[in-house]
């Protein structure tokens, strides 16, 4: 068992064998290392002096709802990532399951109801299209892994793909029944309050019940990751996959089966996706890969592969949703946003890339 009090004394001891020279570069090191927290917590802690309400109740509850609607997409996309990959079809799949789900759950006797036949909403139909559109994330994402581990190309090619053939399926399902491109809204009551209903208050602001349904899904995460032979697979073949095939590996089905539950994952997102916002468009969950991107990366998941945890997701996840809000309160423009965006995820990759050439 590791001692984290001798670990510490034995770098204490370390450090003190240094030279001058050499312990400038440690602290450097220290601080290039760690720069996006420092810079994140110096930040937070002007916002909190500019607008006072940054660390009340009400906006750290905000901050929960906010972190559990967006943290399936980055634990799915985590694993892409460890495999040295990435999925740019996430944002798109999303808003296809998202769209699926909320016509299949809307409420009966609604005027511009899509499907007039479908049944009224029960819990039993409720899962069931929880299900369904698990079952179509996961496809899609089976799709990705199988061109990628079949033929060896490389998944910004193939989830850039799917990304468009997605959005052409997106097009063409919101033109159906006479829908002409229209938002879709009226979900039935039982579906919001399922997603959506109180878990409990923090102030005056609702916590809803995804957010337990987050909790749910990053400890299911977590154990598939590090319990499973499934995760030690998935880890061995981002950081050499040949070393892994000859270890006895079948790296065809692992990267299949990490896009597989990436796209489950992104499945459940748009289920969430469905009720939370209102109702659902089009654009509903474009470009919604760059957040969960970005937060995997500020989290610690290299794109070299073969590293990342769990935790380090739900931290990244955490800080870019801190950062956002705290961004919208100080009344930033939505065009800075995206500019802001783009920085952070240039930043944090260049800082993961510098790491990873440490250390080599």
């Amino acid at each position: 068992m590791i001692n984290p009090v001798k670990n510490i004394q034995r770098s204490a001891q370390e450090y003190k064998l240094l030279d001058a020279k050499d312990k400038k570069r440690y602290w450097m090191d220290g601080i290039l290392n760690n720069a996006l927290y420092i810079l994140m917590a110096i930040f937070v802690i002007c916002t909190a002096i500019l607008r006072p309400r940054f660390l009340t109740l009400d906006s750290l509850g905000n901050l929960i709802s906010q972190v559990a609607a967006y943290l399936p997409l980055a634990l799915g996309i985590g694993g892409c990532i460890v495999l040295t990959g990435t999925d740019l079809s996430a944002g798109r799949v999303t808003g296809l399951t998202a769209a699926i789900s909320a016509v299949l759950l809307q409420e009966s006797g609604l005027s511009n109801k899509m499907f007039n036949s479908l049944p009224a909403v029960n819990p039993g139909m409720i899962f069931l299209a929880l299900l369904a559109v698990a079952a179509i994330g996961a496809l899609i994402g089976m799709v990705n892994g199988f061109f990628v581990a079949k033929f060896s190309l490389h998944p910004f090619i193939v989830t850039l793909a799917t990304q468009l053939l997605t959005t052409g399926v997106i097009l063409w399902f919101f033109d159906l029944n006479g829908n002409n491109g229209q938002p879709i809204s009226g979900q039935d009551q039982m579906y919001k309050d399922f997603v959506g209903g109180e878990l409990f208050r923090m102030g005056r602001t609702p916590i809803p019940m995804y957010v337990l349904y987050a909790i749910l899904l990053t400890a299911l995460m977590w154990f598939i990751w590090n319990k499973t032979t499934f995760g030690k697979n998935m880890f061995a073949v981002g950081s050499n996959t040949e070393a892994a095939r000859v270890s006895g590996v079948n790296v065809f089905w692992t990267i299949v089966l990490v896009h597989t539950l990436a796209g489950a994952m992104y499945g459940y997102a748009g289920f969430i996706d469905g009720v939370r916002a209102g109702s659902v468009s089009s654009v509903s969950g474009m470009n919604a890969e760059c957040d969960a991107i970005a937060a995997c990366v500020i989290g610690g998941v290299s794109f070299v592969g073969g590293t990342g945890k769990i935790s380090g997701i739900v931290l990244g996840v955490l800080i870019l949703r801190i950062i956002f809000v705290a961004l919208t309160m100080l009344g930033v423009s939505p065009a800075a946003l995206y500019i802001i965006k783009g920085a952070i995820i240039l930043c944090a990759c260049s800082l993961d890339m510098r790491k990873y050439l440490v250390k080599k």
